[in-house]
């Protein structure tokens, strides 16, 4: 190496040392995200604080549904509302798209994804539906978000996906519920659907899989999250969707823990009926020990005791469907564009915020 090249060569490296990398901070620090829809039908993804403020709006070209976060730099890749066939990643420190996914022709994808350990690749939830068969696209981050390969969901109609904390196993829920963009959101086979809970490796190898028992087979497993730390670490807990007679609603939540059983919580047949057995999004609190599930077409949250599976509180809140931890409880957004705070503690409520904004589906804590 001559002189000159040598120069330029640890000028370069000087310089990539001492521009520090793009943090969340550079983004205005937010501490959640959720998709919206604003004012004369356009679509954002919001940034707020942990009081619920807002810090930005970021156009999307349509409906969202959930984001996945990148863990170590301010990025996110937004969905759209199944059966939509984008996803944006957007860069939110500068706030601008730097990526576009499409998904692959006879494809679309359910609205949700999750970023491996390593943050190397994302995996995306999607739709077969020419073979009715769930997928997950793998995604190479560090190629600009490069297309690598797909492999089975295990199920039909996977929905979310999230990954056990500290591992590479993820974790999908597959619906069960057949759709085809010909038929926009019909449902396709709810005769014969079968749900599950799906665990698999990051290299597609299906690891475990559990089930209702068949006289529930009606009862869609949508949403997911998992239990990060205390005495329930690596418990799963499950929002259900029943499609089935509305006269006799069944449990609509459950939990999971590798190598057991689906342990359906009973939170009383009236409350099953009063949530039209319709669970828009799940949580486990700040330590684990408690959940929430969001029921937006009843307009009130329930909290479980997550140890002992015992309901514990049944919390108004209109149109209430995002949920997850925060510092010292859960927060919780509405389609109405208020922000609440949820004491895990005391099981009560209060406004944080109100926004003029209807909050989509969806909450994603940063």
């Amino acid at each position: 190496m001559d002189k000159t090249t040598r120069r330029s060569f640890l000028t370069g490296l000087a310089a990539s040392t001492l521009t520090p990398a793009p943090s969340w901070a550079d983004a205005g620090s937010p501490a959640f995200l959720s998709a919206a829809r604003l004012a004369q039908d356009r679509y954002a993804l919001c940034g707020m604080d942990a009081r619920g403020r807002l810090l930005f709006q970021l156009p999307l070209p349509a409906r969202g549904h959930a984001a996945a976060a990148h863990p170590q730099r301010p990025e996110v890749v937004g969905f759209a509302r199944r059966p939509g066939n984008f996803a944006y990643v957007i860069d939110c420190a500068r706030g601008a798209v730097s990526a576009e996914l499409t998904a692959p022709e006879g494809y679309h994808f359910y609205g949700h994804g999750v970023f491996s350990q390593d943050a190397r690749r994302l995996f995306t939830t999607e739709n077969d539906f020419e073979t009715a068969r769930g997928m997950i696209g793998v995604w190479d981050v560090r190629a600009g978000y490069r297309r690598i390969g797909t492999f089975e969901s295990g199920g039909i109609g996977p929905h979310e996906i999230i990954r056990l904390p500290q591992t590479d196993t993820l974790v999908v829920a597959n619906g069960g519920i057949e759709t085809h963009p010909d038929a926009g959101r019909a449902k396709l086979n709810l005769a014969t659907m079968a749900p599950n809970l799906a665990y698999i490796s990051e290299a597609g190898r299906m690891l475990e899989q559990v089930s209702l028992p068949q006289g529930l087979h009606q009862n869609s497993i949508r949403h997911i999250d998992v239990a990060a730390s205390g005495p329930l670490a690596g418990t799963v807990a499950i929002g259900l969707q029943w499609q089935g007679d509305m006269a006799q609603v069944p449990p609509v939540v459950a939990l999971h823990r590798r190598g057991g059983a689906l342990r359906l919580l009973d939170a009383g047949a009236q409350v099953h009926r009063d949530a039209q057995g319709y669970i828009g999004s799940i949580a486990f609190d700040h330590d684990g020990r408690s959940f929430a599930a969001t029921c937006p077409r009843a307009g009130f949250v329930l909290l479980f005791d997550a140890i002992t599976g015992a309901p514990r509180s049944k919390i108004a809140a209109p149109d209430a469907c995002g949920v997850t931890r925060g510092a010292d409880g859960l927060m919780v957004t509405c389609g109405t564009g208020g922000v609440r705070f949820l004491s895990s503690r005391t099981g009560r409520s209060h406004s944080l915020a109100q926004h003029n904004l209807s909050f989509d589906n969806h909450l994603v804590r940063l």
